[in-house]
């Protein structure tokens, strides 16, 4: 049988280890505060990047407006009414996207998303040189990205163009014209 000291210290270290394990778990994956998210906000830019999306997401809607009209003759009551519809969505937009409508929602994604530790560390590397160059040079990143882009897929679209003339077509077979019923008396 074994010693009730040895049997109760064994029981004892088996406590204050689980507790000091659970103690340890909510710092180690501990919740951003809105302070937090609000600071790494600042330091990425994200209210002038959100802003800037507005003039790209009302241009994309013009041409939508211009697309869906085009070509349509339209009185002068019917151009003031789509007009007006289009100044109302673009009010609805610009509401939608605004920073107060959307900073609750960047505070929320951000903390189902990142832990206290993940937000502070992004937070100090977007306040670095460094951090701050890379948001400086992120939309020559992207344009130079999607030239590459586009470089690499002209080669692959001529193949495929290629490949698809390559394809055999058999005319379908002609079609007879309906024949006349007779009528029967």
């Amino acid at each position: 049988m074994p010693h009730p000291t040895s049997t109760t210290a064994r029981a004892l270290s088996r406590l204050l280890l689980a507790l000091a394990l659970a103690a340890s778990a909510p710092a180690f994956a501990a919740e951003p505060t809105d302070a937090d998210i609000d600071r790494l906000l600042k330091a990425s830019r994200a209210e002038s990047l959100l802003a800037g999306v507005v003039p790209q997401m009302e241009a994309v809607q013009q041409q939508e407006f211009d697309k869906h009209f085009a070509g349509k003759e339209m009185t002068e009551e019917q151009k003031a009414e789509v007009a007006r519809i289009q100044a109302k969505t673009q009010e609805i937009v610009r509401k939608a996207l605004s920073w107060e409508e959307m900073r609750p929602v960047y505070l929320d994604v951000y903390k189902k998303t990142y832990s206290r530790e993940d937000v502070r560390a992004i937070t100090k590397f977007y306040e670095s040189a460094a951090g701050q160059r890379m948001l400086d040079k992120n939309p020559a990143l992207m344009q130079n990205i999607m030239t590459a882009v586009q470089q690499k897929m002209v080669p692959m679209l001529d193949e495929l163009q290629a490949e698809i003339k390559n394809i055999p077509v058999t005319p379908p077979p002609p079609v007879s014209p309906p024949q006349k019923r007779r009528r029967t008396r």
